[in-house]
């Protein structure tokens, strides 16, 4: 450090780096980052048991805010990949009747809904109960 002087208009980096190591101020070593889980949760765990066939529809209604989500069988049918059984279209118990959590039934009362068929305009409506 004798001998050379620093003056006010001699600002480049090199001189800040070269005068923080005469001083003994060296820039800390960066430690390393823990690795962070990369999902908070599991979907798997945290979703009901909804057969694999029918997972898409449960998904869906389960990420809307609405309280009450109309869709056309088509809609239905295009969210799930293949075509509802002859029952879904005929009989109103298909969507009502809650018997074996493990069925079809799984995708919206999983999402907390309940399903109101209008077999005639070829619609459910499905609703969170108040």
């Amino acid at each position: 450090m004798a001998g050379r002087q620093i003056s006010c208009r001699d600002t480049g980096m090199t001189v800040w780096t070269t005068l923080l190591g005469w001083v003994g101020i060296r820039r800390p070593l960066a430690s390393p980052v823990p690795r962070r889980a990369t999902k908070i949760f599991a979907l798997e765990e945290s979703a009901p048991r909804v057969p694999r066939e029918y997972r898409a529809l449960y998904t869906y209604l389960e990420h809307r805010y609405a309280s009450v989500v109309v869709l056309t069988f088509e809609q239905i049918e295009a969210l799930l990949g293949f075509a509802l059984p002859t029952s879904a279209r005929t009989e109103r118990e298909w969507w009502t009747e809650v018997v074996d959590p493990q069925r079809h039934c799984a995708a919206w009362t999983g999402a907390g809904r309940t399903a109101a068929p209008n077999l005639a305009a070829g619609i459910i409506a499905f609703e969170r109960p108040a």
